[in-house]
C-alpha cells in the first residue's frame, strides 16, 4: 500500500459525491470563507467525489447496501493523497462517522456536532429547533441525540411534509422543479416555526441549494457553511474539535 504523501500545507480533504452539487457547494463555501486576494492565499483542498457510495437513507430505512466500506475507502484515498483532515458534506452519512474515525489516521470533522455548537453559540437561550433532513437522518436520530445533549428539543415535520422534503431532495439531485422545491421548503420552515421552532436546521446538504439563506423565511442554520467554517479554521492553524 502506498504511503501517505507528506505535504507542507494543511490540506482539507472533502469526502464528497453525496451528492455532487452539494459537494461543489461545500467547496464554494470554503472559498468564500477564506480571506484571500490572490490564488496563493486560498487553502489547498483535495476533493474525492465518490458517487458510487450507496444511498445512506436506503441503508438506514430499507436495509439497503451498506455505505460504510466505500466511505472508508474514500477517506483512505484522501488520507494517502495528503489530506490532513476529512470533511464529509452529507448529514445522513454522519451516522457512520465514528466508524470512519476509527478507520483513518487523520481527524474527521463532525458536521452535526459543529452545527449544534454553532446553534448554541448563536442562540444561547434557544430551547427548540426545527429539523429539515432526510427521513434516514431523522429516523436514525443523528441530530436529535446531539441536540438533546445540548438541552435542545428537535421539531420535525409531520409525515406529509416529511414526504415532501424527501421529494424535494430527489428533485434537487435531479435538477428539476427547483422553484416548486423552494416554495415547499419555505412553507415547511414556516410550519415548524409555527410549532414552536425558534430556528431551523437545513439538515440535508441539498436544501441550501434552493433556499436563499441570506433572505431566510425564519432563522436558519446551514450545516454546509458551518462545516466549511470549521474546516477553514483548522486549515488556518486551529485545532480539530472532537
Amino acid at each position: 500500500m502506498p504511503e501517505k504523501i507528506s505535504m507542507p500545507d494543511r490540506i482539507i480533504g472533502i469526502l464528497g459525491g453525496m451528492g455532487p452539487e452539494a459537494t461543489a457547494d461545500f467547496f464554494r463555501e470554503i472559498i468564500q470563507l477564506t480571506p484571500a486576494s490572490r490564488d496563493q492565499d486560498h487553502i489547498p483542498v483535495l476533493i474525492y467525489s465518490n458517487t458510487r457510495i450507496p444511498d445512506r437513507t436506503a441503508a438506514i430505512l430499507e436495509g439497503g447496501e451498506d455505505p460504510l466500506p466505500l466511505l472508508i475507502d474514500s477517506a483512505k484515498v484522501l488520507e494517502r493523497a495528503g489530506a490532513g483532515i476529512i470533511t464529509m458534506p452529507c448529514n445522513t452519512a454522519h451516522l457512520y462517522v465514528e466508524s470512519l474515525r476509527r478507520a483513518t489516521a487523520i481527524p474527521v470533522l463532525h458536521m452535526i456536532d459543529e452545527t449544534v455548537r454553532e446553534l448554541r453559540s448563536r442562540y444561547p437561550e434557544l430551547r427548540s429547533v426545527g429539523l429539515l433532513a432526510t427521513t434516514g437522518t431523522i429516523r436514525a436520530g443523528i441530530y436529535q441525540s446531539a441536540l438533546g445533549a445540548a438541552g435542545i428539543a428537535a421539531v420535525v415535520p409531520e409525515e406529509p411534509d416529511q414526504d415532501r422534503i424527501m421529494a424535494v431532495i430527489r428533485d434537487i439531485k435531479a435538477d428539476r422543479n427547483r422553484d416548486e422545491a423552494r416554495r415547499s421548503v419555505k412553507r415547511i420552515c414556516l410550519g415548524l416555526a409555527a410549532q414552536g421552532a425558534e430556528a431551523v436546521i437545513l439538515g440535508c446538504t441539498e436544501l441550501p441549494l434552493v433556499l436563499d439563506t441570506k433572505r431566510p423565511p425564519c432563522p436558519l442554520l446551514n450545516p454546509t457553511r458551518i462545516l466549511a467554517q470549521a474546516a477553514v479554521k483548522w486549515a488556518r492553524g486551529g485545532a480539530a474539535d472532537d
